[in-house]
């Protein structure tokens, strides 16, 4: 069972940038199909990013796609999202997922394809 950890949280300003990075025990993350996902208070868990085992293969919010950006770090093992022009209403709780898979090119959407979270790291924007 693999536990997942996110790190790069923080308070930053409009228009600032965030990298956070997902990192798995035992330097496991490389086998597993990733995502990004997050939760404002009052609100649904909502889908950012995910990227297959391979990194070939990246899907995206399409209201984010133009400021996310998800990508593997193969030395580090890890898996970041790289965040720019942030909002105020980006504000939530960042949470990484990951899924056992067998194929090196998939790659999940939903919340319910993942078997594994991390805890959450809280990204504030606010000026």
């Amino acid at each position: 069972q693999v536990q997942l950890e996110e790190s790069g949280g923080g308070l930053v300003q409009p228009g600032d940038s965030l990298k956070l990075s997902c990192a798995a025990s035992a330097g496991m993350l490389k086998r597993y199909a990733v995502g990004w996902f997050r939760q404002a208070p009052g609100k649904e868990r909502e889908f950012l990013a995910a990227i297959s085992r391979n990194g070939g293969n990246r899907n995206y919010a399409d209201s984010l796609k133009d400021r996310f950006t998800i990508s593997r770090d193969s030395a580090d093992d890890t898996v970041d999202l790289q965040m720019n022009s942030l909002k105020p209403e980006d504000t939530a709780v960042y949470y990484c997922a990951a899924q056992a898979t067998y194929s090196r090119s998939d790659y999940y959407i939903q919340t319910a394809e993942y078997d594994y979270w991390g805890q959450g790291t809280q990204v504030t924007v606010s000026s």
